[in-house]
């Protein structure tokens, strides 16, 4: 029997990159998947026909994180079909980067907005949905900007962090209504922001991890995916790193 067979997931940014292959994964394992999109309906119709083909199946949902009533409705129109949420992994996020002292506060605004306030969106909704079934299971996406130095990326590394910060929090506040709250924090990953970086950049940072390669996002699906089963039951507000050994 496949891990997650009958479980209903939700997956925000789930329209690509780290998203589409989590998305995928749960799929693989029996899941019915809610992919959670902001703009790129077509990129979500391409998940949810990559995860029935994996063995799953799903629904595209379209919702800005940034707005709570739209992660309330995208939770309920889920729930109102499957009849309960087990499963929200809140993964949508951005990156601006540039010097910190020449950035626009509004971009700074923006990182902040979507990574860490709409991660506390996904979050509270989600948690609100699982509180009737008094279980359930929510794991952020963070990144190991979030507790080390990663120059250029200021926004994103003060959200990386907040969000390891919030998960702890939500963990122990969580925890007694039977939701379990984790967190997994990826280094340089083969797809989404890093393939937006300069080459050179990215060649630098690979040099300095221990293994010698970048990481692939079924790697960090599968982490994902051990702290959202039942054998991670034990597992609450912890984060767990899979960087290659880049912040050893």
């Amino acid at each position: 029997m496949a891990r997650f067979d009958g479980r209903t997931v939700f997956v925000t940014g789930a329209s690509r990159g780290l998203g589409r292959a989590i998305a995928v994964a749960f799929g693989a394992e029996g899941a019915f998947v809610g992919v959670g999109f902001k703009t790129r309906a077509e990129c979500a119709g391409e998940t949810l026909r990559a995860l029935r083909e994996s063995g799953g199946d799903g629904v595209a949902l379209a919702l800005d994180v940034t707005e709570p009533a739209a992660c309330d409705s995208a939770i309920a129109e889920l729930v109102k079909l499957r009849g309960q949420l087990d499963v929200t992994i809140a993964n949508a996020g951005i990156a601006e980067d540039g010097p910190f002292v020449m950035e626009d506060p509004a971009s700074f605004s923006r990182v902040v907005e979507t990574n860490l306030v709409g991660t506390a969106n996904v979050c509270r909704a989600s948690a609100r949905a699982m509180m009737s079934t008094r279980r359930g299971v929510i794991v952020t996406v963070s990144s190991v900007a979030g507790f080390h130095a990663s120059p250029l990326q200021a926004s994103y590394a003060a959200t990386k962090g907040g969000i390891i910060a919030l998960t702890r929090t939500l963990a122990a506040e969580l925890a007694k209504s039977g939701i379990r709250v984790n967190c997994v924090a990826p280094g340089l990953i083969a797809t989404g922001l890093v393939q937006r970086l300069d080459h050179r950049v990215v060649q630098r940072r690979k040099d300095t991890i221990p293994l010698g390669r970048l990481g692939e996002a079924s790697e960090v699906a599968e982490a994902v995916l051990f702290l959202a089963s039942d054998a991670a039951s034990y597992v609450v507000g912890s984060t767990l790193v899979v960087d290659g050994g880049l912040s050893s």
